[in-house]
């Protein structure tokens, strides 16, 4: 028998030691030293097989191609006669990983972002690997402001050839910033310019904001911050010359300084349109936001060449490329631009394809898409289909993309993802006040039933106030072009007490159908049709006008309910609106054939304005006006209310208006609610601190304004109530949460106040 050595470092190099020996047939291969790795897998990575010819250069490949695996820690190869013996040490195994001192980082996390480095519990141990996981951990607690941290890392062997990793931190203290400033400002003070940016020096807050700790990612922002604010204001030549970061010696401390150059202010001389227009230039023109004789704002610049692209890729050209080239005049302190046109190839629409709708179908997106498959690409088509999917109400998010299709220059594909979110809602509403109890009402329902985006709601509602169990159903695509049907059957119990509102009980079972015509885009009608008997309760602590009412007219009434309305939403979404309106009209009449004769109307306008970051302001108007004919009032059971979360908050539900009065007029707390009814709100909406673009929960400030008033009442709006306060809005699994804390501004000393409320789902 003869054997033979080679090294393994004849991987490498074939050293001057390396044994020599002449080429012969493998007549087998073994493997020796395994005890993880399967033999096979030895085999596979083998370039030679049984039967073939074994040469140096064979087993300099095999010994290269066996530790470029990682598996192995040593390897050789030995020669017994024809037999190949493969002989191997292996690596150890990871068994466990433990983090020691660990406070700042969620441990779990942390380990999953150690197994993206290849470092994991039953992975094969690579010390090169822990050296970089440890120094990104430490890099992670760099970003903390956590100078001071130290890593010491221990590993230790175990059986069966298996070791276990050990990080012992000292995470130490945090480094806050003890200073900031700003070299070379003249225009504007440091002090305004230190308002601007994101970092700042220890503050009764920042404790949870964390703006106090250095990030180089947050200075880095903060420096486009301060350029963009000079750039807007006509400062063409602004510049930041260096940011320096200094820490002191006990690594507790951090001064910045970011030195700037104004440079001198620049006012447009003119602005000239150049390239392939296409489209004439007085159709372009009014799109170009910078002005002759305005200071110059790279804002108005950016929305210049936004705004001719976006109107190039109404026409088709997705890829157009609008430029705008400065040619500034020092000695003048002016500048001039010619905006570039290059429209590009026109291109259509290959395929649209919609992702991450596991339960809601196919169709019930599509349908709402304006964009069609081999049409021409239209920007403005895209962006209204995205924001009808979005207005479903079915999605927390709603994003697209129109990628090019790979080697095609005239061709994209549109791609909708969206991200469902529950749309089975249990709801549930309360609030408190000093004297009242807790006031609880529950629902269920389903808006999107099965996926096909029809809504069905099942109301037991076992309320104090209102005991309902109602059915209702609504196809929005009854037929293909969007007319939708729907129905409502009711029994209703109605027990205001608990409300203040004067006493008095009513019970009502009806049933009604509903249908809706899409008139334009964003425009709808609507007609309903329901038949209602109601039954009156009154006591004797009843309101005089209660009593009357059932006096003259029956303590029964049967009405038959017409209904007819519009709508327009424009809004870019239903959960998160940013910008756009809403607009409703309903009007309701109580028609010949039952025992009652009324009309009732009300008109709501919403809008949403963007403002600066992800701010955003919405506005609410509303006003209602009810009033009874043929000789018949107004039921004082389909009176206007006003008070709570619905509209002035800060106020008892439903406990605004006249109250009623005893036999000797007294006022007395009960409310009666009024005929014509008048509700303003201004609320500012903004993300929660620390949640980043996730608006699924956002705070809010606000003003509310409101009031009702009787037919007896003249409509006075000095009579209006007002409330300011702080607002949370929640997108929760169950669905939307809204809390509210409210402060009147204007009381009266008769006034039922309700600082606290809150409201879970959306109401039927």
């Amino acid at each position: 028998m003869r054997k033979f050595l080679v090294p393994a470092l004849i991987a490498g190099l074939l050293s001057a030691h390396a044994h020599a020996f002449d080429s012969f047939v493998v007549r087998d291969i073994r493997v020796e030293g395994i005890q993880r790795t399967e033999a096979g897998t030895v085999f596979n990575y083998l370039p030679i097989r049984v039967g073939e010819s074994f040469t140096e250069d064979k087993a300099a490949e095999a010994i290269k191609a066996l530790f470029a695996t990682g598996f192995f820690k040593d390897v050789r190869i030995e020669v017994e006669g024809d037999v190949l013996v493969v002989v191997v040490e292996e690596r150890p195994a990871i068994a466990s990983l433990e983090f020691v001192g660990m406070k700042e980082f969620d441990k779990e996390q942390i380990k999953k972002a150690m197994r993206d480095f290849g470092l994991a519990e039953s992975r094969i141990f690579d010390r090169s690997v822990l050296d970089r996981a440890e120094q990104e951990l430490k890099r992670q607690y760099l970003s903390r402001g956590r100078y001071s941290v130290e890593i010491k890392t221990t590993v230790t062997p175990l059986e069966r050839n298996r070791v276990g990793i050990n990080f012992q931190v000292d995470e130490g203290e945090v480094a806050h910033i003890k200073q900031i400033n700003i070299v070379g400002a003249k225009a504007f003070s440091e002090k305004e310019l230190l308002k601007l940016i994101t970092l700042t020096t220890p503050g009764w807050l920042t404790w949870y904001t964390k703006n106090d700790q250095y990030s180089r990612q947050k200075l880095g922002a903060d420096v486009e911050t301060l350029r963009s604010h000079y750039l807007d204001r006509g400062y063409l030549e602004f510049n930041v010359d260096s940011t320096q970061v200094s820490i002191t010696p006990d690594k507790q401390d951090i001064y910045i300084t970011i030195s700037i150059s104004e440079g001198e202010k620049y006012t447009v001389s003119s602005v000239k349109l150049s390239g392939d227009l296409l489209l004439p230039e007085e159709e372009l023109r009014p799109l170009v936001k910078l002005k002759t004789g305005d200071e110059f704002s790279r804002r108005n610049l950016t929305e210049t060449t936004k705004a001719i692209n976006d109107r190039l890729s109404n026409e088709g050209y997705a890829f157009a490329n609008v430029n705008a080239v400065p040619e500034p005049d020092k000695a003048n302190r002016t500048v001039s631009f010619t905006v570039f046109v290059d429209p590009g190839r026109r291109v259509y629409v290959r395929r649209i394809n919609v992702q991450g709708n596991s339960k809601t179908r196919d169709e019930v997106i599509r349908r709402e898409f304006r964009q069609m498959e081999g049409a021409w690409y239209d920007g403005a088509k895209i962006t209204r289909s995205r924001n009808r999917v979005d207005r479903l109400g079915y999605f927390d998010g709603v994003t697209v993309e129109t990628p090019a299709v790979p080697g095609s220059t005239d061709q994209v594909d549109v791609n909708l993802t969206v991200k469902e979110k529950p749309t089975g809602n249990l709801m549930f509403g309360a609030g408190f006040s000093s004297s009242e109890s807790l006031i609880l009402s529950t629902s269920v329902s389903q808006q999107n039933l099965f996926g096909s985006g029809k809504a069905l709601s099942l109301s037991l509602n076992s309320g104090s106030i209102n005991k309902t169990y109602a059915l209702s159903f609504t196809d929005p695509y009854y037929t293909p072009d969007g007319i939708s049907r729907g129905f409502d059957v009711y029994l209703r119990n109605v027990d205001p007490t608990s409300l203040n509102i004067g006493n008095y009980r009513t019970s009502s079972i009806g049933a009604g159908l509903r249908w809706g015509f899409p008139i334009e885009e964003d425009d709808r009608i609507n007609f309903g049709l329901a038949v209602d008997q109601t039954s009156i309760d009154v006591y004797d602590d009843s309101p005089q006008r209660y009593k009357n009412f059932v006096s003259e007219f029956g303590d029964t009434n049967t009405s038959l309910v017409g209904t007819v309305g519009w709508s327009r939403d424009t809004r870019d979404s239903f959960i998160y609106p940013t910008t756009g309106t809403y607009q409703r009209v309903n009007a309701e009449l109580a028609l010949p054939g039952g025992s009652l004769r009324y009309a009732k109307a009300s008109y709501q306008h919403q809008r949403f304005f963007p403002l600066f970051g992800d701010f955003v302001l919405s506005l609410n108007g509303e006003i209602g006006y009810g009033k009874g004919y043929g000789g018949k009032p107004l039921p004082f059971y389909k009176n206007f209310y006003a008070g709570g979360i619905g509209s002035v908050r800060g106020f008892q539900t439903a406990s605004l208006g006249e109250r009623d009065r005893d036999a000797a007029g007294n006022i007395l707390e009960s409310s009666i609610g009024g005929d014509r009814r008048v509700v303003a709100n201004a609320e500012l909406l903004f993300p929660f601190p620390g949640m980043g673009q996730d608006k699924t929960l956002r705070l809010g400030t606000f003003v509310d304004a409101g009031q009702v008033w009787s037919s007896d009442q003249t409509l006075n709006l000095g009579d209006l109530r007002y409330s300011a306060g702080l607002s949370v809005g929640w997108s929760s699994p169950m669905g939307p949460l809204k809390f509210s804390i409210a402060q009147p501004l204007n009381k009266d000393p008769l006034d039922r106040l309700q600082r606290f409320q809150f409201q879970l789902g959306n109401v039927f």
